[in-house]
């Protein structure tokens, strides 16, 4: 893909109305919002308990006052029930691959659906965005996953194709100084505009006097002279396009040189490793102390379980802010308003005195015109389902996910009800 640079272009002026929804879990009786048929109006639904593993009740992500995201409990996907009866009448085998990021809630999805829809089977993969929407488009899965949208090149060039949000992720940059050292726990501060300078190259140890102007004195003091080493994705990524955005948002220098895009040819050749999907950055990570990756929030307990450090990033009011759940759902908050009706929409760099800056739609790639009757039915099913029943807190505290609003919700399954054969 081309680089793009950053403009002030708005992808439509269609306004929906700014609606929250906080998607409750209640304690003792769990709740899941139920659609009453594609394309139509939501109503609540009271339908289980839902607790964690170690029997703590499970709080809505939209609800969390947490200071970190990365103090919330996994739960197992084994005692999730519904009173959904089960469909025996849809049958079809289908394909997806796509964003790694997006692939660990696809797991959690598919294998609850399949308890509900058991004659529906999916094979999921995680090849990297650009893979799902090239892929998509050529026809050869029936969902690719992407955690960017499509571009205006890609939407012109296949009329056909739509990008549906399924839930709504974040971005976080990693960082690892070899095991035991004091500074992996501690949240460094970064701006976009040292994240571009360390990827293109111009700034290259810890000690950085523009590293260090950001921290506190006694974290400042801290900082050793070792290399830095920037990893990025070595396949077609939605990280590196919503990464690549973050850093064209908040650095004219690297918007005007290089812009944002899937392809790895976005970060300058021959700066930092290379990885293959967010597994393969966190390996890379592991076993490089003095190294920095961008990894999707879907994988921040395994990053926790390294022992890697996450930074506090700043956003377009100038602060420094966590990768919380409220954070995240700040910088959702102040962009829901500009949302079209095609859901092409960015939410990087989002204004708010608290909005976290790399967030983003997680997104099914597919195509309008199906094959036949029986994959048109499977992959509507599957698609509501994933906006509606895999829109529960319980699913995405897992991956730490943030629930789409309501509206954009039913932009989602107004989109899903308009494929055909």
């Amino acid at each position: 893909m081309a680089k793009m640079k950053l403009t002030t272009r708005g992808v439509s002026s269609t306004t929906i109305g700014l609606v929250v929804v906080l998607v409750i879990v209640v304690v003792a009786a769990g709740a899941y919002i139920a659609v009453t048929g594609v394309g139509t109006t939501t109503t609540t639904t009271v339908i289980s308990t839902v607790t964690t593993t170690a029997t703590s009740t499970v709080t809505a992500v939209s609800t969390s006052t947490s200071t970190s995201v990365s103090t919330s409990t996994s739960v197992s996907t084994s005692t999730f029930t519904s009173s959904e009866t089960t469909n025996t009448n849809i049958s079809a085998t289908l394909l997806e691959d796509g964003s790694s990021l997006l692939y660990p809630a696809f797991n959690l999805w598919i294998a609850n659906f399949s308890q509900y829809y058991p004659n529906v089977h999916i094979t999921t993969g995680s090849g990297g965005s650009g893979k799902g929407i090239s892929e998509a488009a050529a026809g050869t899965v029936n969902i690719g996953a992407s955690d960017a949208y499509l571009t205006i090149s890609q939407a012109n060039a296949n009329p056909g194709l739509l990008n549906i949000p399924l839930a709504i992720s974040a971005q976080q940059v990693n960082y690892y100084f070899g095991s035991g050292n004091a500074l992996n726990k501690i949240h460094l501060n970064f701006s976009a505009s040292i994240l571009a300078q360390i990827y293109n190259g111009t700034i290259t140890t810890w000690n950085n006097p523009q590293i260090a102007a950001l921290q506190s004195a006694s974290v400042a003091a801290q900082l050793p002279s070792t290399a830095i080493t920037p990893i990025h994705r070595a396949d077609s990524s939605g990280d590196t396009f919503i990464f690549t955005s973050y850093l064209s948002a908040g650095d004219q220098y690297w918007n005007k040189t290089y812009g944002y895009g899937t392809s790895p040819t976005i970060i300058p050749s021959g700066v930092g490793i290379t990885a293959t999907g967010n597994s393969g950055m966190l390996t890379a990570l592991s076993t490089t102390p003095g190294g920095i990756a961008y990894v999707g929030i879907s994988y921040l307990n395994t990053a926790n379980q390294l022992g890697f450090g996450y930074a506090h990033l700043q956003n377009r009011a100038g602060n420094f802010v966590d990768i919380t759940a409220a954070n995240i759902q700040a910088a959702v908050n102040a962009r829901l308003s500009s949302v079209p009706t095609n859901e092409t929409a960015s939410l990087i760099y989002a204004p708010g005195a608290n909005s976290y800056p790399i967030v983003n739609f997680e997104y099914a790639i597919v195509k309008t015109t199906q094959p036949s009757a029986s994959i048109l039915a499977a992959v509507q099913a599957f698609l509501t389902w994933d906006i509606t029943r895999g829109n529960l807190g319980y699913f995405l505290l897992q991956v730490h996910f943030v629930a789409l609003p309501s509206a954009v919700a039913q932009l989602s399954l107004t989109q899903v009800a308009s494929l055909h054969t």
